[in-house]
């Protein structure tokens, strides 16, 4: 299946801003404080994970319909190993170069924990993602789902696609009232009283989270069943719910400029953090989603043919940047590019805590040099591509070893 340019250019977008955010430097980065998630309660994460099942949905739901479920249930988890593959490589890698690089077991202390490859026994917990380290806690999440993908994406198949959407709600609503502690509660003393004493350590409920992540699935197996017509959806002359998903972000807008700058009165947070937590997806965090999710496809898909010019113009200008040819580079190889992103990340952190506090010129220059070398692997996988038009180049990679 073609590539839809905007879903790889979205899925590139949200990588660059990734970085951007998990660049950690001594006293901040001003780049940090001006992005959208300082004006919205969504994330890159949100949008990474809910294209990766869109895409899933659609890809191997088509591999289902024309070849059966067990092939495409074994493709999916071909994917999931391969997945586990590079989630393991880049851990093994950072930990390798924490033996070598002077001072990095201090410098990752924090971000890796217990973890070290001279103690094999600190290994299990993170092999088994019971422990993730900083940053390295995405792909886990993606192939917990994938192991249920097939059949979720079976069912929509046979029609039942509003009771899996039912079913995810409800497992959301079970991680919001903290029913998932009867499990991890247990797991975190037990993994406290190991070898490896940290205990429990993950960033994302599974539980929570997975609604992005099927709600995704669940569109993009009816995208390839043809049983959405999204023109038609997002009619530019039905504007109520386009208004209304406009009307929330902007009553959330100052709300997340408060809590981002630390502006809103203790007393009311008290209240507004219970709905507020990130790792379960609280409620803030779904309806937030919900809402610049169904703006953001309206401006794109039914912006270009309203009526006013100024929708026209604002939906000209997403399509032209969901289409740079570098953010679609990068999305075409999100997999590869997260991981790099990770080592990239890492390596900054290291030099900043081995230097004195760097200048905010000085961390600006550093950000973009990281920025520019992002999508090296992306350059790597497409080298006949990219380098086609040029002949020495061409013909050199091109040629045999």
């Amino acid at each position: 299946m073609k590539r839809l340019d905007v879903i790889d250019g979205m899925r590139g977008y949200f990588l660059v801003f990734m970085l951007i955010n998990h660049l950690v430097f001594t006293g901040g980065l001003w780049l940090v404080e001006i992005n959208h998630r300082n004006l919205a309660f969504v994330e890159d994460a949100q949008g990474f994970v809910f294209l990766s099942g869109l895409l899933t949905g659609m890809v191997y739901s088509r591999k289902m319909m024309k070849d059966g479920y067990t092939v495409g249930r074994d493709k999916i988890w071909t994917r999931a190993l391969e997945l586990y593959r590079y989630a393991m490589a880049i851990i093994l890698i950072v930990l390798a170069l924490q033996l070598v690089l002077p001072g990095a077991i201090a410098a990752w202390k924090n971000w890796l924990g217990d973890a070290s490859l001279l103690d094999p026994s600190s290994l299990a917990p993170v092999a088994t993602f019971l422990v993730q380290p900083t940053f390295m806690d995405i792909l886990p999440q993606y192939i917990a789902y994938m192991v249920f993908a097939p059949i979720v994406i079976w069912l929509c198949l046979r029609g039942h696609w509003l009771g899996v959407a039912i079913g995810s709600l409800l497992v959301w609503l079970a991680a919001q009232l903290g029913l998932h502690r009867i499990v991890t509660y247990p797991l975190d003393a037990w993994l406290a009283g190991a070898p490896n004493e940290e205990g429990l350590r993950v960033s994302f409920n599974l539980l929570g989270w997975q609604i992005v992540f099927f709600a995704g699935i669940i569109a993009g197996t009816l995208t390839s069943m043809k049983k959405i017509e999204w023109q038609k959806v997002f009619d530019p002359k039905l504007t109520t719910l386009a208004w209304t998903a406009l009307a929330v972000t902007l009553f959330f807008l100052p709300l997340r400029i408060a809590t981002a700058h630390g502006f809103m009165p203790g007393f009311v947070l008290e209240k507004f953090g219970l709905m507020e937590v990130r790792a379960d997806f609280g409620p803030v965090y779904l309806i937030n989603f919900a809402a610049v999710a169904y703006g953001l496809a309206w401006i794109l898909i039914a912006g270009p043919r309203h009526d006013n010019a100024v929708i026209r113009k604002i939906a000209s200008t997403l399509t032209s940047l969901f289409t740079l040819n570098f953010l679609q580079l990068l999305g075409r190889h999100s997999l590869q590019i997260y991981v790099w992103h990770v080592l990239i990340v890492y390596a900054v952190y290291y030099i900043d805590a081995r230097t004195p506090e760097l200048s905010h010129l000085t961390k600006t220059a550093i950000t973009i040099g990281a920025l520019a070398i992002l999508a090296l692997p992306a350059l790597w996988r497409d080298r006949e591509k990219v380098f086609a038009n040029a002949p020495y180049v061409g013909s050199w990679i091109k040629t045999p070893a």
